[in-house]
């Protein structure tokens, strides 16, 4: 593969390798994935981000989620600046975080919301709230669901069913993941087991809404309420996980798309990423008397110093005020291009491949058929998707450096941007295939 002008990014990689561990403060982030050096962003703007070489690409990424409207838009840069210069935390309540989780509460079916720093920490305390609300211990989940970096939730599935999980990174004591079950995501008949074996011992069942963390993979029809049917009939709660699909997937996040429509209510939901407009932010909300069993008002005990932080409640409530019917209509269309053409031109190539949706969010499978779970989205071609990726990063269209990732468009993706991503698809498309034909 070419790597043309990465002069300084190499030469800055080498001098996080010094002081950071891969070189970087969040693993894929390294190309491991992919190969090759990571580039190291100056600056975005709107739909693109340029290099410390000079090098602009079409943003396909945008911060894992958050960029909605686009990089830098300027009613957020606005209002941000104005928050930060009457101070930029205060450890006391405010007037944003207050407004932030009424506009929350809005837009989804949660009663009560809390507000925190980071998704991994709003899944960690969603799963002590559970916990300490059913006063039981069990927590399922989903092989391929990515919940943050939670001990209990860093686990692999055990040599069962309905079995135990085992510790899924070092580090993590079997002790911390002796309590989790993960099953096979879209599996009625593990569900149906693992409850029927273990039922009045399951405090809750954690999903993403849709998953995303493995490639967008969505729930099978009806299959978010099936789950929130069998929690409910064990007393067990349902806890959706809407820190990549919330306001992202649609205005009410894949909520909107699945329970909205079937009439399903979560008890207990997570949110990050769009909610933050790009600074660290996030939430956890759902049934009213399950929030009420955090401190103060209960006795399940959870802080933070900078949660609902002014600038980042800021940022999040001016992304969602301007986040209108018409951006997810524009990040409909402009997606239906690019899927589109990238399946044209994968075909055209011969390269085995599958595309994915859930809501405004994508991704495209390396492999023939419909992905419906982890065993499936890891039966792809990786090194066909290095080469693609490398060729699409040559062509100035900077891909997630993961074949297990969406494709994240926003509201700034005009013409130009799609036009460009158009027009790379083809050459990429015939370097993963003569990856194929050599193997």
């Amino acid at each position: 593969m070419v790597e043309a002008r990465t002069t300084s990014s190499r030469a800055l990689f080498e001098r996080a390798l010094a002081v950071t561990p891969g070189g970087v403060n969040s693993p894929v982030r390294a190309f491991n994935g992919v190969g090759g050096t990571p580039r190291f962003i100056a600056s975005a703007s709107g739909a693109w981000l340029r290099d410390v070489d000079g090098t602009a690409y079409v943003d396909l990424i945008g911060s894992w989620g958050p960029m909605l409207l686009g990089h830098a838009h300027p009613e957020v840069v606005a209002a941000v600046t104005e928050a930060a210069s009457r101070g930029t935390s205060y450890g006391t309540p405010t007037l944003p975080e207050l407004e932030l989780a009424e506009a929350i509460v809005a837009r989804t079916p949660v009663e009560r919301v809390r507000l925190v720093s980071s998704g991994t920490e709003a899944t960690m305390s969603a799963i002590r709230l559970a916990r300490g609300f059913t006063g039981r211990d069990v927590v399922v989940k989903f092989a391929g669901c990515y919940h943050g970096h939670v001990d209990s939730l860093l686990a692999s599935a055990g040599s069962g069913v309905a079995t135990f999980a085992r510790s899924g990174s070092s580090g993590v004591p079997e002790s911390a993941t002796g309590e989790t079950i993960v099953l096979p995501y879209n599996d009625r008949a593990a569900v149906e087991a693992a409850f029927a074996e273990h039922g009045d011992r399951i405090a809750c069942l954690i999903t993403e809404a849709a998953a995303g963390n493995m490639g967008v993979v969505p729930p099978a029809e009806g299959f978010n309420r099936f789950l929130s049917e069998t929690c409910r009939a064990h007393g067990a709660l349902f806890v959706t996980d809407e820190v990549m699909t919330g306001f992202r997937a649609s205005a009410q996040g894949y909520w909107g798309i699945d329970g909205a429509v079937e009439g399903w209510v979560p008890d207990l939901m997570t949110f990050g990423k769009v909610m933050g407009g790009g600074f660290p932010a996030a939430a956890f909300g759902g049934r009213a008397d399950v929030m009420a069993a955090l401190s103060p008002d209960g006795p399940v005990y959870q802080a933070g110093t900078l949660s609902g932080n002014p600038v980042a409640t800021t940022a999040g409530l001016t992304t969602l005020r301007l986040a209108t019917p018409a951006v997810y209509e524009h990040l409909t269309k402009a997606g239906e291009v690019v899927k589109r053409a990238a399946t044209e031109a994968l075909t055209e190539a011969g390269v085995p491949h599958h595309v994915q949706s859930a809501g405004t969010m994508f991704s495209v499978f390396f492999r023939d058929g419909e992905v419906t779970d982890f065993a499936g989205a890891s039966a792809q071609d990786l090194p066909a998707y290095a080469a693609f990726f490398h060729a699409m990063l040559d062509a100035g269209v900077h891909l997630p450096p993961s074949a297990y990732e969406a494709w994240f468009l926003s509201a700034a993706h005009d013409d130009e941007a799609v036009g460009r991503i158009v027009e790379a698809l083809p050459r990429a498309a015939r370097a993963a295939a003569a990856v194929q034909g050599a193997a």
